[in-house]
């Protein structure tokens, strides 16, 4: 939830950015369009990261475009997320996976190597390079000077296939650091801040570059942390200079080689300005179930603590372990609170058992996990109903944990180790002052403990012609995509509220995820957070339609959080054909389009109430209107509360949505280009390729 402190964001119209970083990198990879906000260009990319929750749709889509191998400099395959092996299934994805890297010239990450996100950056990051991913936190790249983008599956996959990535051209939102962080504050206080003063959508269309002073004093894996959650603000992505924290970071890594100085130009203009006075902030959490929803620490301290877990992609450093063990020494964890420590690369694991971290955490009580993303993304680690989670992680939406019923909380390491000393939640400076404990003096090793051993590189080119896919009886194949109708007429199966997340569109989850590559099966948990009966009444009507197809109604943000593509194709799977929404997240907007969904909004908001669940609903005439509509002119991306343009009269309205139910007509709006609507007409990114005779090249 925003707040009144959006009043902090000085902006001038019209004046354009000029000058920073973001213009640099943009500027050095455009190969298609005019960079105007709002308006959709065309990117050169020069790396890719799929981790195995997306990756398996990833590889079978290049087996449906017929790559031959991946154009790209670097594209790397992460197993990181679903790396616990309850049974065959997730062993059997790992296969395949490791296959098509072979096959297609891809890296190929072990499972228990690390989650993609800090590893990439000590392995693979390089400063100036552009980077997608199909994962929503690859924006954590920007920490390297890197233009990292989190789009899905299907545009990673064309952009392997060394086709452009297209995004709408962002506002650059300068974010101006001074000062230095106080003990017992940390770079995760700094991200919960933008998200207090913010919210969820505050960032959408946007860039979020960062400078001034206060950055010396910020080393790069804290920057990762505050690139990490630039997602949660809904940015496109998150954009450092890099200075000489990233070249001590890569020198660290044994790369300094790969070193690249970038910075803004002297009085660099931003689209909008901001600036945080690091010295002022203090200790902040977000309460259950938004990651915007951050008071701070000392507002709800008291409150019982069942669990607290470090780790994951948004509290990846050294130092954010270092931290906690340092505060655990000598010491017990409280009686009925479990402390969970996933280490989020194999380096870092080793770094933290040579400095005696590892001893003291667990000495401590805390329970140690294998290198992964693992709780956070609801993979083990699922806490009791009710009961209060404290954790490092970038997200908390409803049942995301793998608990239906669950009270998550994000908050820095040193909160959440703080809370699980005093057995409820604590601001780490009261916990200070009362185990008369000063802030931690961290050595850590200058150089890193570099670890290639899990990491297989690509074949030779000859070689990997002649590897055959390893497909078990899990991996199914892509769903066949038809053409959209010139009519669409149906029901409505399915009306959300805001802030609807791909999580409970597509649960993740140890009960679901292990289907990610099986299509079928995993539309049978599609919105089942929601209404657990919405896959059958989806397959009732699919029985009973002439091919047109059902409706969901949606609120402000719809699809927002993760880039899980299947949050888009599970429901096409099960007949969905148009999302009529307030607005819509980002990348689940281009994800709709990517699988032939027809994402429309509302031009008056208030006529989503006049819907009702189970009113037959009717778009007329969509060949024209999708056809011969006119460019994109020079609005905003995804409307509404998602950073649409200034009052202009938006393209692709003129719309009339009709509830034949209630026999009334809405004002509705598509925003897609016209590269969005020949895809959206064809039935989706594969079929239009298809249609209009560009393959791939073998």
């Amino acid at each position: 939830m925003a707040s009144a402190d959006e009043e902090a964001v000085t902006t001038v119209t019209g004046r354009g950015a000029r000058g920073t970083v973001t213009q640099r990198l943009i500027h050095d990879h455009l190969v298609e369009g005019e960079p105007v906000p709002g308006r959709e260009i065309g990117l050169r990319v020069d790396q890719t990261l799929t981790q195995d929750a997306t990756g398996t749709l990833v590889m079978q889509e290049l087996e449906a475009l017929g790559l031959d191998r991946v154009r790209t400099e670097v594209s790397v395959q992460y197993v990181d997320h679903n790396i616990l092996q309850a049974d065959e299934r997730n062993a059997e994805d790992h296969a395949f996976l490791r296959s098509a890297a072979r096959r297609f010239g891809l890296w190929y990450s072990k499972p228990g190597n690390g989650v993609s996100h800090p590893t990439h950056m000590q392995r693979f990051g390089i400063p100036g390079r552009t980077l997608a991913g199909s994962d929503s936190h690859t924006c954590a790249a920007g920490s390297l000077g890197m233009l990292a983008i989190g789009v899905g599956g299907l545009e990673v996959a064309l952009a392997m296939a060394g086709r452009p990535l297209y995004v709408r051209t962002p506002q650059i939102w300068g974010v101006r650091l001074t000062g230095e962080l106080p003990p017992w504050v940390s770079a995760k206080d700094v991200i919960l801040e933008l998200l207090r003063r913010h919210g969820v959508k505050g960032a959408v269309d946007r860039v979020l570059e960062y400078h001034g002073p206060g950055l010396a004093s910020l080393t790069a894996m804290d920057r990762h942390v505050i690139a990490n959650m630039g997602a949660e603000l809904g940015a496109t992505t998150s954009v450092f200079p890099s200075d000489e924290a990233v070249r001590a970071f890569l020198r660290s890594e044994g790369r300094e080689e790969d070193f690249v100085p970038l910075a803004a130009e002297p009085g660099a203009v931003y689209d909008l300005d901001e600036e945080i006075d690091l010295s002022s902030l203090e200790p902040l959490i977000a309460r259950p179930s938004s990651p915007g929803n951050v008071v701070p620490v000392r507002e709800v301290a008291g409150r019982p603590v069942d669990q607290c877990v470090i780790g994951s992609s948004a509290n990846p450093g050294l130092r954010d372990f270092a931290v906690a063990a340092a505060m655990v020494a000598g010491r017990r964890t409280a009686d009925g609170v479990s402390l969970d420590v996933n280490p989020t690369s194999r380096e870092i694991l080793q770094d933290l058992t040579r400095t005696g971290g590892t001893f003291d955490l667990v000495a401590a009580g805390a329970r140690l996990h294998q290198s992964g993303c693992l709780g956070c993304i609801g993979m083990g680690q699922a806490p009791a109903v009710g009961r209060n989670s404290l954790r490092t992680f970038p997200r908390n939406f409803p049942g995301r944990s793998g608990t239906e019923e669950d009270s998550v909380w994000l908050c820095s390491p040193e909160t959440a180790v703080a809370s699980a000393l005093a057995g409820v939640i604590t601001d780490p400076r009261d916990w200070a002052a009362d185990a008369g404990a000063g802030f931690p003096a961290l050595e850590l090793p200058e150089l890193a403990s570099v670890n290639r051993a899990m990491l297989e590189a690509p074949l030779p080119a000859e070689e990997a012609a002649e590897v055959k896919l390893e497909r078990g009886p899990n991996v199914s194949e892509l769903p066949v995509l038809d053409p959209l109708p010139d009519t669409l007429e149906g029901p409505v199966l399915l009306k959300a509220g805001d802030d609807v997340s791909t999580d409970e569109i597509s649960p993740a989850g140890a009960r679901a995820l292990p289907y990610r590559s099986n299509i079928p099966k995993l539309a049978e948990f599609t919105f089942t957070r929601i209404d657990p009966d919405y896959p059958r009444r989806a397959a009732e009507a699919a029985r009973a339609d002439t091919g047109n197809g059902h409706f969901v109604v949606g609120g402000d943000n719809y699809g927002q959080g993760s880039s899980r593509e299947h949050a888009a194709i599970t429901p096409r799977h099960l007949g969905l054909r148009a999302v009529v929404a307030r607005s819509f997240a980002r990348i689940h907007w281009q994800n709709l389009v990517n699988f032939g969904v027809l994402p429309v909004e509302f031009e008056d908001g208030g006529d989503a109430e006049r819907i009702r669940t189970g009113d037959v609903l009717r778009l007329d005439g969509l060949h024209t209107a999708l056809g011969t509509d006119g460019d994109e002119g020079a609005g905003g991306g995804n409307g509404g509360g998602n950073g649409g343009g200034a009052g202009a009269r938006m393209p692709g309205a003129g719309l009339r949505l009709r509830n034949v139910t209630r026999d009334e007509e809405y004002a509705v709006r598509h925003r897609l280009s016209a590269r969005q609507r020949a895809m959206v007409l064809a039935g989706g990114i594969i079929p239009s390729l298809a249609t209009a005779g560009a393959g791939t090249g073998r």
